[in-house]
């Protein structure tokens, strides 16, 4: 087991992993999942591996839990371990008075009680105000809604390479996480302060 397999990587599904949409793209999706077609976020194969051996790896989404485990099902390389998988009813629903619209917050308090501990614990998602609580553990990556081209899984892959080994994830900058890539590669560190979908 990989030494540096204390840290828990909890992943979001859509827009994050795969863009699932009623309408059909320019090109063919990956799969279905009625009404849905399903694209994969490029690289994510690549990715998910990477995930597995250097973390702990579990799933939390706004969507439902059965198009949740339909996902997972399909995306994801078969006996893929799982710390844990949470959906729609593990997310707090809020409504927000400014923009007249409802938000699924995720409260890592939630997955303290399984024992784990926020300096270890790492959330990719696309929508940050989701975890707007803990802020500290979010890595931020741009919504994915079927761009061929995209690279944020490939590029998402060295920054985890790198965070892994810090003893408080909460302690590095990750709200620019890309521009870390781009002063490392320059030999400078990057550390500043703390079936229905969604």
């Amino acid at each position: 087991m990989n030494a540096m397999k204390d840290k828990l990587l909890i992943l979001d599904i859509d827009e994050t992993l795969i863009y699932a949409s009623e309408m059909h793209l320019d090109f063919e999706p990956d799969f279905m999942i009625m009404p849905y077609y399903v694209y994969k976020r490029p690289h994510v194969d690549e990715f998910l591996i990477f995930c597995q051996e250097e973390f702990q790896v579990a799933i939390w989404t706004s969507g439902t839990e059965d198009y949740a485990l339909a996902i997972i099902n399909l995306l994801f390389p078969e006996n893929y371990p799982l710390a844990f998988m949470f959906s729609r009813d593990r997310c707090t629903c809020r409504y927000d008075h400014g923009t007249g619209t409802y938000a699924w917050i995720k409260d890592l308090k939630k997955i303290k009680r399984k024992g784990y501990v926020l300096h270890n614990v790492l959330m990719i998602e696309d929508t940050p105000a989701n975890l707007a609580r803990q802020y500290g553990n979010v890595i931020p990556v741009t919504s994915f809604t079927g761009d061929p081209s995209d690279k944020e899984l490939l590029q998402l892959i060295a920054f985890l390479d790198y965070i892994k080994t810090v003893d408080d994830v909460r302690t590095i900058e990750k709200r620019n996480w890309q521009n870390f890539l781009k002063t490392s590669a320059n030999g400078k560190q990057s550390k500043g302060g703390n079936n229905v979908k969604e």
